[in-house]
């Protein structure tokens, strides 16, 4: 399935132009639109921008009048970046976001119109060559379509609820589209899993478990000299959050109603907390008091604790691989897919950023055309080459399976799942850190995570 039905214009809907026999009434709209110059200003984090080189090119190639200005800005100074930039009305037309940050930047983004208006020139004949120019007047992405050619996990982050204006009703609105996304994998030293006679990565968390046992080493006063894997902290582990949450989806935990409220510590009708089965789960790998102890505040990142042999297990995407590779080349690790609580609910943590356009740009309709256009797979399929990142995309998951880099991450793209649907991702994620710290400090869960749903509460 395409991204675009037939045109519009198609139906007779359209101006077409024949520039060769314009004259006598001057240029047409489609003339004027096809000639005007259009820069669209594009900012994104992480990717070089060669990434993005072979699809712009070919949508130049279709829209000569279109030029790109790419400029790509460190994580850390990003959102300051923008916020300022859009306050003194400098800010871009294109701009990338992480999933999480859409319902804070809901007031900045013009989301997807239901159709596009944009011309396009084509030389036809055989003899005698003709320059035809079409305004064409296209639907838009659908969110029939948008289901159809993404994982789920797209929908339900990227459509929102919109209003015009105070007069209209609210309806759905696709606020950006993803060129890539990411998953949580499990990385393993090779070495020490070797050593310790542990033939493959563990496929549950009770294996994890086990092989955590058999893979630290603690000396005197719980000084942990070998960790069997990096987790159960919070400001010393990578995606602590994402973790947690996607251990709290794989127990049964609904993080949010229908209406986005966090649940995340209600209980089931069986009588059980999930949530908080969840964290104390996480939390007794930081606790000198379990057989799973292997871990504690102490510690370095578990970046560079697994990166040094420090740690035989680290929780990462598909980014931690190059990073990897690059602090530690010769380091003998392999990738298995995230482990599971039961084989009957497979859950997996997504982690992807989204392209969108500013509300304050005077081209959203070319910003639109651009961002739906480098979304189609033959288009994407350049930008992940270029990148090296796993697909968003159903169509292209296959032909990432036999990878050796991107096989696990992309495997584990239909059962990848988020939740955070507010307005301070960064907050709510603080919140988290604190519950982290809480519990493993010996609090009650059950309570905390209570309080710690009124805190995420406070950020939609």
């Amino acid at each position: 399935m395409t991204f675009y039905k037939k045109s519009i214009a198609a139906l007779g809907l359209a101006a077409l132009l024949v520039t060769s026999g314009a004259g006598c009434g001057g240029p047409s709209d489609a003339e004027i639109a096809a000639n005007k110059p259009v820069k669209l200003v594009v900012w994104r984090v992480f990717d070089d921008p060669s990434s993005l080189d072979a699809i712009q090119s070919a949508y130049r190639a279709i829209h000569k009048n279109v030029s790109f200005e790419y400029r790509a800005l460190r994580y850390e100074e990003y959102e300051d970046a923008l916020l300022h930039a859009f306050a003194e009305g400098t800010g871009p037309d294109i701009f990338s976001i992480p999933n999480t940050w859409i319902g804070e930047y809901e007031p900045l983004i013009s989301p997807l119109p239901r159709t596009l208006t944009i011309p396009y020139t084509e030389i036809r004949g055989t003899i005698k060559k003709e320059t035809i120019i079409t305004l064409k007047e296209e639907p838009a992405l659908t969110e029939r379509e948008l289901k159809a050619n993404f994982v789920d996990v797209v929908n339900a982050d990227v459509v929102r609820s919109y209003k015009p204006n105070a007069n209209k009703e609210a309806e759905r609105r696709i606020f950006g589209l993803p060129l890539a996304m990411d998953t949580l994998a499990l990385y393993y030293n090779k070495d020490l899993f070797n050593a310790a006679g542990i033939a493959e990565a563990p496929a549950s968390w009770t294996d994890f478990q086990n092989d955590v046992t058999k893979l630290t080493t603690i000396g005197p006063n719980d000084l942990v000299i070998q960790s069997g894997a990096a987790i159960g902290g919070s400001r010393n582990v990578e995606r602590a959050f994402d973790i947690l949450s996607v251990l709290m989806m794989q127990n049964g935990t609904k993080m949010v109603d229908e209406g986005g409220e966090p649940t995340f510590a209600n209980k089931l009708p069986d009588d059980t907390f999930p949530g908080a089965d969840a964290v104390r789960f996480y939390a007794d790998f930081a606790n000198p008091l379990k057989a799973v102890y292997a871990w504690n505040a102490e510690q370095p990142s578990s970046f560079e604790a697994f990166t040094t042999g420090k740690s035989a297990m680290f929780l990462g995407y598909s980014y931690h691989d190059a990073l990897i590779k690059q602090k530690a080349p010769k380091l003998a690790y392999g990738i298995a897919p995230l482990p599971q609580i039961s084989s009957g609910r497979v859950v997996n943590m997504a982690n992807y950023w989204v392209e969108t356009v500013s509300k304050s740009t005077k081209n959203a309709n070319w910003a639109w055309d651009f961002i739906q256009f480098a979304a189609k797979a033959d288009n994407a399929a350049k930008f992940l080459e270029a990148s090296g990142k796993p697909t968003a995309l159903r169509s292209l998951i296959n032909g990432q399976l036999t990878d050796e880099t991107l096989a696990v991450f992309a495997g584990q793209l239909l059962t990848a799942k988020s939740w955070y649907l507010g307005k301070d991702a960064l907050a709510a994620e603080a919140a988290f850190l604190d519950l982290i710290d809480q519990v493993v400090a010996g609090g009650d869960a059950d309570k905390l995570i209570r309080e710690t749903v009124n805190k995420v509460s406070q950020t939609l």
